[in-house]
């Protein structure tokens, strides 16, 4: 998997998983992860999982999908500095992620929220939508 790739599935997935109860496992194996490879960073990273673990809380209780987008980015951002700096970690947290979310549902999560008003109709869909008006 393209490392990009990679580090926009773990964002997505870990700041998911922050919110179930697999957050004591998520929060152990990226804890362990980042000891193995990059130890001066592994406390601070222990830090920042529990920081955005409680922006987490707080924006799913009052659905704020904006904090969510900055929280899913700001990991994307940790994970893709991570797997450049060590390219190694690549096939550990891809085996870490399919551990924690074996169907990789957490990242295919759909959020959506229309407003319509008027004549307006509105289509949504999590995958395929198919519609025939006449």
């Amino acid at each position: 998997m393209d490392p990009e790739v990679l580090a926009q599935s773990a964002g997505a997935t870990l700041v998911t998983l922050m919110a179930t109860d697999a957050w004591q496992r998520t929060r152990e194996g990226l804890t362990q992860l980042w000891r193995r490879m990059q130890p001066q960073r592994a406390a601070t990273v222990a830090a920042e999982l529990e920081a955005s673990r409680e922006d987490v809380l707080v924006a799913v209780a009052a659905n704020d999908q904006e904090t969510m987008h900055a929280l899913r980015l700001q990991w994307e951002g940790l994970v893709r500095r991570l797997l450049v700096a060590q390219p190694a970690a690549a096939e550990e947290l891809r085996r870490l992620l399919d551990e924690l979310d074996p169907g990789g549902s957490a990242a295919r999560q759909v959020a959506q929220q229309a407003t319509a008003s008027g004549h307006a109709r509105v289509y949504q869909a999590g995958r395929d939508q198919h519609i025939a008006d006449r």
